[in-house]
């Protein structure tokens, strides 16, 4: 009950500051750095979560990011499972929008100068008219997807973030590299499927269990598992791929 206080506590403080720090985060203005030359703070939170993801996997996604926050806000809305049929869409998105960062770095002769914060004023997000509108933007590009569809769908479908996660779980995979993940003792389960029905991400966590398998690139380590399962069948882990 405490690491589930805790984590809500961290994830909505992150939510409240979102109008501070979104720029952070921005997957426009890294673009507008990139054609300038300039490394801005999205560039190094990018590269950032991709390297962490290695060894911790997607706990950003879990336990700090504002726009997982802000689904989970949603959920007093809409509570509603969605469907894990359609998660590489936001692959499709976001590979095309990565080349085109590549594109304008060498365009501009390759990154020249370092600006954490780069059109921010005094390092706030909110300098203007027109930052608040962008505001506005990304906040209905997260919240209308889970609005519609149910929980979290901005993170399984539309995500720019996620994907250089993902992609730091399988770099990490590959090397052998051990990293937070979730583990299970399948001898303890009852089938009473709340993990399945309480997981923010609808992932089929009773079928992981007793598959004893509980790898997946859209697990993002809430711990909302360990924490609902009456027969503590799931901990966390820090280990290699099995």
């Amino acid at each position: 009950m405490k690491r589930k206080i805790l984590r809500k506590v961290i994830i909505y403080t992150s939510l409240i500051l979102f109008p501070l720090t979104f720029y952070y985060l921005s997957p426009v203005l890294i673009l507008e750095s990139s054609y300038h030359g300039i490394v801005n703070a999205s560039v190094i939170i990018f590269v950032l979560l991709l390297l962490t993801s290695v060894f911790l996997g997607r706990l950003w996604c879990g336990w700090i990011c504002p726009g997982g926050g802000l689904g989970e806000a949603c959920f007093k809305i809409r509570n509603k499972r969605v469907s894990n049929k359609f998660n590489f869409v936001k692959f499709i998105i976001w590979v095309p929008w990565l080349i085109t960062i590549v594109y304008l770095v060498l365009r501009a002769g390759g990154y020249q100068q370092v600006d954490f914060f780069y059109q921010t004023y005094y390092g706030i997000s909110i300098s203007g008219p027109e930052s608040m509108i962008a505001l506005i933007i990304v906040l209905a590009v997260r919240t209308i997807p889970s609005l519609i569809y149910g929980r979290r769908a901005m993170c399984h479908y539309l995500c720019w973030m996620s994907p250089f996660m993902i992609s730091g779980q399988k770099i990490g995979d590959i090397l052998r590299v051990p990293r937070v993940r979730l583990d299970s003792d399948k001898s303890k389960c009852i089938n009473c499927m709340t993990c399945t029905e309480n997981c923010p991400m609808s992932l089929e966590v009773n079928d992981m269990v007793q598959k004893n398998d509980m790898a997946s690139n859209e697990c993002i380590l809430c711990g909302t598992c360990i924490d609902t399962c009456p027969k503590n069948v799931i901990k966390y882990s820090f280990s290699k791929k099995k």
